[in-house]
């Protein structure tokens, strides 16, 4: 599999940096908090079957730089200025925080064709969470405590069970994510988010939300969010699944994302 590295400058100057792999229509993945562009290594072979995948390091991880002010308006920046680099239709694809940043920056390029969300999370009133884990994991990370404060994220903010974690500790992407575990605490900001359903009336794409049956109650109900307010938009619910389908069940996750763009 023949792999290539390709970088963007975005709006405030970091250059975001990609992997890019497979051949046919351009599909750019966005990962979501903690990871890098390796997350994606369990269903990269069969999306390279299908398409050129750009996956993105965002900012502050693998190969993209950073900046010293942080705010989520570069994060949409930075996934826009990807996408219009290539240049004609592109699909877009994002998991968590990444498929955030995904479907704002489908308002601001006129490239997306198809769009893909696993489990954007945002405000909704209801809690993903209880206490302050962010204040938890900030003094984890003070202490270098790198992998502690990754497990209390996963555990309890993402809510994934001790099988799901273990595996998603044995996967490759493992080692990116304790070097971005520093970046966990500001993307925290996913919760001063707030949904402006009138923004997405004018989005006429196809867009296919994923859901994990087994997943939060937080996360479903941001899931159903953007589901009404995006008109053309779908759901499909991952039976047995949660938060990590990506990791714990790689052939489904592909076939629908594979269905769904080739559709």
């Amino acid at each position: 599999m023949a792999l290539s590295i390709s970088y963007v400058t975005s709006n405030d100057g970091t250059r975001i940096g990609y992997e890019r792999s497979g051949s046919g229509p351009p599909l750019v993945l966005v990962h979501g908090t903690s990871a890098d562009h390796t997350r994606w290594s369990s269903i990269l072979p069969a999306l390279n079957e299908h398409f050129t995948v750009y996956a993105v390091d965002r900012r502050g991880r693998g190969l993209s730089g950073d900046a010293d002010a942080y705010s989520l308006e570069r994060e949409f920046e930075d996934i826009t200025a990807v996408v219009d680099s290539i240049g004609g239709a592109v699909y877009l694809l994002g998991h968590s925080f990444g498929a955030l940043c995904a479907m704002e920056a489908a308002l601001r390029s006129e490239h997306v064709r198809r769009l893909v969300l696993y489990e954007p999370y945002f405000r909704t009133g209801v809690p993903l969470y209880q206490g302050n884990p962010r204040g938890r994991l900030e003094a984890m990370l003070e202490r270098g405590d790198r992998e502690g404060a990754l497990i209390t994220f996963f555990r309890e903010v993402v809510g994934l069970s001790e099988p799901e974690l273990e595996l998603m500790r044995s996967a490759p992407a493992w080692a990116g994510r304790l070097a971005a575990a520093h970046t966990v605490p500001r993307e925290f900001a996913d919760e001063e988010y707030v949904l402006d359903a009138r923004r997405f009336e004018t989005l006429s794409i196809p867009v296919l939300l994923l859901a994990g049956s087994d997943s939060p109650p937080a996360l479903r109900a941001a899931t159903d969010a953007a589901h009404s307010a995006m008109r053309t938009s779908r759901v499909a619910v991952m039976q047995g699944q949660a938060h990590v389908a990506i990791n714990t069940a790689p052939e489904l996750f592909a076939q629908l994302v594979v269905e769904f763009l080739m559709g």
